[in-house]
């Protein structure tokens, strides 16, 4: 028996053995729409925002995962007491390994609500359509292999042999953001998410059931002025799904047209009693021109899982000008 046979039995029975966890981005401290929905329509002012990012994970090793995220929202205005935001998301991901797919696309709603002392209220609703599959036809399984003989036999008694249909399924969520006015130069808004209320099946098998686990965000963000006319982001974000969870604490310098940012992500759960604090450092590199915004980040890996040459995310995101406005705004975020 070969090592990437025995590899190919022990990954998958791991993935079988375990429930799914959604794909984060490094930078979703500075695209929320990957995690809220309640972001749909932030910028206000009828202007569209959209962008996309890419991610490429571990590149050094076998497992590497490649993702894709693309979005697009538009607010809509009719005077100051009523407003809201429509949108669309896309997600994919894949991994080498074993050609394991997952994709989703997503619709979402943002209604926003005027509160005393220029407070606002976002909340938000997500439906979307999910798919998951992996190539099973490429896969060695446990009882196809003669061990006294090291011959390997194209029949399987194992259900998932005969199983080569993707995984559909519907998925919910909803989420809410608080947001305070600006004022002198100072914005911060704080927000929660819940995706998947309805725990879609994601078991590749049949008449099996393994339910995904509901994902629970919180995150915060808070901008004040420095040195005239540069500016100071602060951001943290708390994630948990099932027994794993992450917090991510980061601060973005603004500096003309520049972005420098660094972000710790640390694992408060460690479920292992050799797992890391901090898992990774993270730092970002942006650059604004006219209404576009380039985005580029790389994580550094602090823990003992090996040379994975860390983690490389690309963004590119659009804002339109806001043609209402006597000046135009500047992004919120």
């Amino acid at each position: 028996m070969n090592l990437k046979t025995i590899l190919t039995i022990a990954f998958f029975a791991i993935v079988y053995s375990v429930k799914a966890q959604d794909p984060i981005f490094s930078q979703s401290n500075y695209v929320q729409e990957t995690l809220n929905p309640g972001f749909s329509g932030f910028e206000d002012n009828e202007r569209i925002y959209a962008g996309v990012l890419s991610r490429l994970q571990w590149p050094s090793l076998d497992l590497n995962l490649t993702t894709q995220y693309a979005f697009v929202n538009k607010s809509f205005d009719y005077g100051p007491s009523l407003g809201f935001g429509v949108g669309l998301n896309a997600i994919w991901q894949h991994e080498t390994f074993n050609n394991y797919n997952y994709t989703q696309i997503n619709a979402n709603y943002a209604h926003r609500v005027n509160l005393d002392g220029g407070w606002f209220f976002r909340p938000g609703i997500e439906v979307g359509v999910g798919s998951k599959s992996n190539q099973f036809g490429n896969l060695t399984l446990a009882d196809q292999i003669n061990i006294n003989t090291g011959e390997i036999s194209s029949v399987s008694v194992d259900p998932l042999s005969n199983n080569t249909r993707n995984r559909y399924f519907l998925d919910f969520s909803t989420g809410i953001v608080f947001e305070k006015k600006e004022f002198n130069g100072i914005t911060y808004w704080f927000g929660a998410s819940v995706k998947h209320l309805n725990r879609p099946n994601v078991s590749f098998v049949e008449g099996e059931k393994v339910p995904l686990n509901i994902f629970y965000s919180i995150h915060g963000n808070y901008r004040f002025p420095f040195m005239n006319d540069y500016s100071i982001m602060m951001t943290v974000n708390y994630m948990q799904q099932g027994q794993y969870n992450r917090f991510d604490i980061g601060s973005l310098f603004h500096v003309n047209q520049f972005l420098v940012g660094l972000t710790a992500a640390t694992n408060p759960a460690r479920n292992v009693d050799n797992s890391h604090m901090l898992t990774s450092i993270n730092a970002f590199f942006g650059l604004e021109y006219t209404e576009f915004r380039f985005g580029l980040s790389y994580d550094m890996n602090t823990s003992k899982i090996g040379n994975t040459r860390g983690v490389y995310e690309f963004s590119l995101t659009y804002l339109s000008r806001c043609r209402r406005c006597n000046t135009d705004r500047s992004r919120k975020r």
